[in-house]
């Protein structure tokens, strides 16, 4: 079963947008699924479809690990999280938590002391 059987998702046939990024397909739900289960705190951030992007979804864990994966369209992560019991927030009116700054922040110091 696809996830936009499962999730009841169709998207519009006949859209004539130039993309230059493929559209999100099953093992990018998957894969932010299978994230948020093996991680604890998971919220998801919904990013904006734009000219070169479809939309994305960004699952944060409590320690600022982050993911970023194509959902096709906000209707499919808020089902997702509502599966999971999860938080789903827009980053237009959130931003992003401070965790995931701090997580990128140490990554960079480590790579760098390497």
């Amino acid at each position: 079963m696809r996830w936009r059987d499962r999730y009841g998702i169709r998207r519009l046939r006949g859209r004539k947008i130039a993309k230059f990024d493929r559209e999100a397909n099953d093992a990018d739900i998957e894969a932010l699924i299978a994230f948020a289960k093996s991680r604890r705190g998971v919220e998801f951030y919904v990013e904006p479809e734009t000219f070169a992007t479809d939309t994305t979804a960004v699952a944060v864990a409590h320690d600022g690990e982050w993911t970023r994966r194509r959902v096709g369209s906000p209707a499919v992560i808020i089902k997702v999280a509502r599966n999971l019991a999860l938080p789903v927030y827009d980053v237009n009116l959130t931003g992003y938590p401070g965790r995931m700054r701090a997580y990128n922040e140490r990554r960079r110091n480590s790579t760098a002391q390497d």
